[in-house]
This record gives C-alpha cells, structure tokens and sequence, in this order.
C-alpha cells in the first residue's frame, strides 16, 4: 500500500479508505505461520509476535479482510481501469494463507463463515482475475447442501444445529445468487421475510432455534448485519429476478434501519469481537442500494436514503479517529472518540460459536475492518462504482 500523508486533513472517500488500509497492512497483514507467499490478518493490535502467528485467527474476520483487500484494488485504479497487481497478489495470497490456518481446507462448520468466504472468493476471482473455481464451487456446495425446510429452515448456523438464522442465510442467498443458483437465493429471501420480519419494527430478527418438542423459538435480537445481509439477498433477488415484491421488501428494511439502526443517521455501534464487523457490514449492503439498486419506481429515492447512512457514517468514523505513529485507530461506536488499545486488559477470546470481545474493542481486528468497510462504501458511493457490472484489467 502508498504511504499516506497525514490523514488529518483528508475530505476525499477514497483516500481516507487508503488510510484505513495503510493502518490494516501495517498493524496486521503478515505472513501466516512465517511461510513464504502466505498472508493472515492479526486478531488484534497490540498482539505479541508468536500469538499473531499461533493464536486464534477468525475465519470470518478472515474472509471480509479478503474484500476489503478486493475493495482497494478496484476503487483505487488507474485511468485505464487497470488495479494494483501487488494489492491484487495480496488478496491471492491471504486467500492461501485462509486455508493454510485452516488446515488445508475451504470449509469449516459453521455455515455463515463459508457464505462469507465464498462470497470474497467470488469477487476477487470476478474483479482480480484470480482462480480460485474450486474453492467457491465447494463453499456454494455447502450453503446448496444445507438447505432443511423440513426441519423449520432456511440453512442452519452450523453443522449439526437446528438454529436457523440470517447471518447464515443472508450471505448464502448473495453467494448462490452470484453463482447462479437464483431459484434457491429466492427461496432464502422468502424464508427470512416469511419468519424472520418482526411485525412491529420491522427489523430482521436473528433467527430461529428449534426446541426438543419440535417448536421454534424467536430469538429476537436485531443485530446491524442481520439488516445489511438481508438488504444484500433482496437486493440480489431483484436484480436476478425482476420481482417487485423484492423491491417492496427492501424499502420496507430500509425504513427500519433508518429508524431503529442508526443513531443521527449513524449505524450504531455493536462493540468489539465478533460485533466489531456487524456496523460494517450493514454499511457495504446499504452501499450496494446506493450503487447497484435497478430503475424502478421509488428507486432514486431509496439510492438517496442508503447512500445518506453510509456517508454520515463514513463522516463520523472519521471524526472521531485517533492515530498512532501516523496510521488511524478507529472506534468501535463511530459516534464516540476511539481509544488507543494496549495489551493489557481482556482479550477477545472464541466461546460458545462467537468471539467476545476486548477489554478496549478498538484492539480487535473486526473493529478496524468496519470502519475500513465504511469508508471503502462511501468511497464506491462517491465513485458511482457498481458491484456488478465493473470492468478492470491487470496491468
């Protein structure tokens, strides 16, 4: 990556974007287990030498460093549409370094990690030109194979669970829309508005768990990401499709997000851990509206409405940045001042299925790569770059 003047004084989306990757190769990116040709993303910043190398990792941390890296490459190109083969190469060789930490395979069991995974494979290998066909059949096999609407789902969190929920379904149904199983990204769209839509807010809940007796139990939590990867499937299905009715989905979400999502037109916060990727990821999905939503009556209006939200929100992790040796620490709740990690305090640590998260959030991972995925939104917003339709070469 360029070395960035100070960022103190930066207004332009894009190189504020740069900044926030600048901090990410600096205080991360390193080889995975010291090989050659390998590259893995440190959990935390300060972290000693050996735990970055030989602690926990976080596959799905993992996978959105993979789009962020694909995010900077396409939305800081040359006049001839041509991206950085180096920041290319990067993308090529965290995605080895993924399955080197991850013994040698794509998979792991829990289904919202591959949908995250094989949906950055899939835009590196259609934006970066890289081949990696193998990896996104076997990860889109996954999400084909998990489908249990028998058993009350949708696909579940992960093997051998009856928790249907939509930060797996949500992804799923953008990578097979993406891979061309349209028929089944549907079916996942109407299953999540069927039993997922609280009737009073209109938020997606987190899912559904299906008790001893057969029942299935709500649980009724209404994280950011569960709204961002839901608008993301809508969205999918009515560019694949047509359909109205996903049109009509979207601008109700949307509404909601507005509402009961933001604070002052600013995503609210989910901590550091596992949370610290929800804000962003509910970011890159209103982005996509922003950019890629199709002509429709009432369509510039809800472009306007999603692109509003990223740009405030943009506007406020920068705010309220600090830095450290040049490079930016962003926070964990964009409309409060960051915090400067050390390594003392709690470390985020791995129970249950989820990462809790640091003493200070700013110290996790996750928490960085929200904030670069805003400003990486808002910059393909301030671009006019849509997802699918983008053309770049390799130099």
């Amino acid at each position: 990556m360029d070395e960035q003047s100070k960022s103190s004084d930066l207004r332009d989306p894009n190189a504020r974007a740069q900044a926030a990757a600048d901090a990410i190769y600096d205080r991360h990116l390193q080889r995975a287990f010291w090989l050659p040709g390998t590259r893995a993303g440190a959990v935390a910043w300060p972290i000693g030498r050996v735990q970055a190398q030989f602690g926990s990792w976080h596959y799905w941390w993992q996978a959105h460093l993979v789009d962020l890296i694909v995010d900077a490459a396409i939305h800081r190109v040359g006049s001839d549409r041509s991206f950085d083969p180096d920041v290319a190469d990067d993308a090529n060789r965290l995605l080895r370094g993924i399955r080197v930490r991850n013994g040698g395979r794509w998979t792991n069991n829990y289904y919202d990690d591959m949908a995250w995974l094989g949906l950055a494979i899939e835009r590196a290998d259609r934006h970066l030109h890289l081949d990696h066909a193998s990896g996104l059949r076997v990860l889109a096999g996954q999400m084909l194979d998990a489908w249990v609407p028998a058993d009350g789902g949708g696909i579940p969190w992960r093997k051998a669970d009856q928790f249907f929920n939509a930060p797996a379904n949500g992804p799923a149904a953008i990578l097979l829309a993406r891979t061309g199983h349209v028929e089944r990204a549907v079916a996942m769209c109407d299953w999540m508005d069927a039993n997922l839509v609280d009737p009073d807010t209109h938020l997606v809940i987190d899912g559904l768990k299906k008790l001893p007796d057969g029942s299935l139990k709500p649980e009724t939590g209404t994280y950011t990401y569960c709204q961002g990867v839901v608008l993301g499937a809508e969205l999918e299905a009515l560019r694949t499709t047509g359909d109205r009715r996903h049109l009509d989905r979207l601008a109700r979400l949307l509404g909601a997000v507005e509402h009961h999502s933001c604070t002052d037109g600013v995503i609210n916060g989910g901590g550091g851990g596992d949370g610290g990727l929800f804000h962003g990821v509910l970011a890159r999905y209103l982005a996509l509206i922003a950019t890629d939503l199709p002509e429709a009556d009432g369509s510039d209006e809800l472009r306007t409405r999603a692109a509003r939200i990223v740009t405030r929100s943009a506007d406020a992790a920068w705010a309220h940045r600090t830095e450290v040796a040049g490079r930016v620490i962003f926070s964990s709740d964009w409309r409060r001042n960051a915090v400067i990690p050390t390594d003392a305090g709690t470390k985020a640590q791995f129970v249950a299925g989820a990462v809790n998260p640091s003493e200070v959030p700013e110290r996790d991972l996750s928490v960085q790569l929200s904030a670069w995925m805003v400003l990486e939104a808002a910059a393909a917003i301030d671009l006019g770059l849509p997802e699918c339709d983008q053309e770049h070469t390799r130099p």
